[in-house]
């Protein structure tokens, strides 16, 4: 009898151990909430395809994250030593983002924006949002560093919201990228309503002149006078800046194709891969659903508008003095935001509802790519003044 009583207390012992450790165990309802979040997430990636490269990887990465286990396992995102903590690695220490700017340099044909420079300030004014969003933020009370990493949410950039939080606000990592590559995902919802209120029926028919024909030798010289100019203003946005212009000179100089396509093929894949499911994972339910959290959100949304508000704004101010052959469509405003190419889309899919002969992608790639070049800029203008 003592030792069916002793074998009892022990498979009672161990029955009551391993209860303890299962996920039903430690479940939350924030737990539960965020589960169902991920999976809205990758939802919306397959039967919409919003960004599915990106919302599939952040939304596995969120049921990862959320399942609940015993402390010191050794198994959580945020536990020294685990391995998702090792992989976590590269986007605290802004690891990852300069190889998705390698890879995003040596995919991106500038040619729009060389041959119609002025489109850069179409760009340039898109980052309206940054500066938008850290005002409001420090309103909020928020501390500078803060602000400046919630800000940079409006540049519609992952990879330069990350590298910027990683320096400046490492605690809003998982609220500042998940909500970076939300709004992302969201630009053919958050910015069709915003363009049509802005612009009036004449303006969304203008057509504009083909772009000039760009040598080989412009394509060259592009990348190298790029990264002169822009670091030798902004010499803290070298790590985004150096790789981006890098990255195109592999591909524009046609003599290092195999070096190009393993930067915008394998290389970038892997980084995407890695970048997602570990910002997915870092949504931890006890980390991550707090007030704060959901005020970033907020402001995210808030500094996408102004981004978009402030592209198509100025496409219509800059038309006051241009000539009537030579008027930009402010339907390519909102690219200047720099979620490529995905804005660029929008701007043509909204100016062929309009005139279904008015093709306004290649204009509009010229604010794109000129709005990842000043996300990244502004990027090293808030970490020159704020780290």
């Amino acid at each position: 009898m003592e030792f069916s009583g002793g074998f009892f207390d022990f498979l009672t012992h161990h029955l009551k151990q391993f209860i303890e450790y299962t996920a039903f165990s430690n479940m939350t309802i924030g737990h539960i909430i965020m589960i169902i979040v991920g999976l809205v997430f990758i939802t919306l990636a397959i039967t919409k395809e919003y960004e599915p490269l990106l919302l599939v990887p952040i939304g596995f990465g969120m049921i990862i994250g959320n399942i609940p286990f015993y402390p010191g396992l050794q198994i959580g995102i945020y536990e020294q030593g685990s391995v998702l903590n090792y992989l976590y690695f590269g986007v605290i220490n802004g690891v990852y983002p300069p190889l998705i700017f390698l890879g995003i340099g040596a995919m991106t044909d500038f040619s729009a924006l060389i041959s119609n420079p002025k489109l850069m300030l179409i760009g340039a004014a898109a980052q309206l949002g940054i500066f938008g969003a850290y005002m409001l933020a420090l309103l909020l009370g928020f501390s500078p560093e803060q602000a400046g990493a919630i800000g940079i949410i409006g540049g519609a950039d992952g990879p330069t919201a990350i590298f910027l939080t990683s320096k400046l606000a490492p605690e809003l990592m998982g609220a500042i990228a998940v909500s970076a590559y939300s709004y992302m995902a969201l630009v053919p919802v958050i910015q069709p309503p915003i363009m049509k209120l802005l612009t009036t029926k004449k303006e969304r028919l203008i057509r504009m002149k083909p772009p000039r024909a760009v040598s080989k030798t412009e394509k060259i010289l592009f990348p190298i006078l790029g990264i002169l100019l822009t670091c030798f203003i902004v010499p803290s946005g070298l790590p985004l800046l150096g790789m981006l212009f890098f990255g195109n000179l592999l591909k524009e100089s046609t003599v290092t194709n195999r070096l190009a396509e393993t930067a915008r093929g394998p290389l970038i894949d892997i980084v995407t891969i890695l970048i997602g499911l570990t910002v997915g994972a870092s949504t931890q339910a006890n980390t991550f659903l707090t007030t704060r959290s959901l005020s970033i959100f907020a402001l995210g949304a808030i500094s996408f508008v102004i981004a978009t508000f402030g592209g198509v704004m100025f496409c219509k101010f800059i038309n006051l003095f241009l000539s009537k052959d030579n008027k930009i469509n402010p339907l390519i405003g909102n690219a200047g935001v720099s979620a490529v190419p995905d804005s660029a889309r929008v701007s043509q899919m909204i100016g062929l509802q309009y005139d279904k002969t008015n093709h306004l992608l290649m204009h509009a790639m010229g604010p794109n790519v000129a709005g990842v070049i000043g996300s990244a800029v502004a990027a090293g203008i808030l970490l020159s003044f704020l780290y």
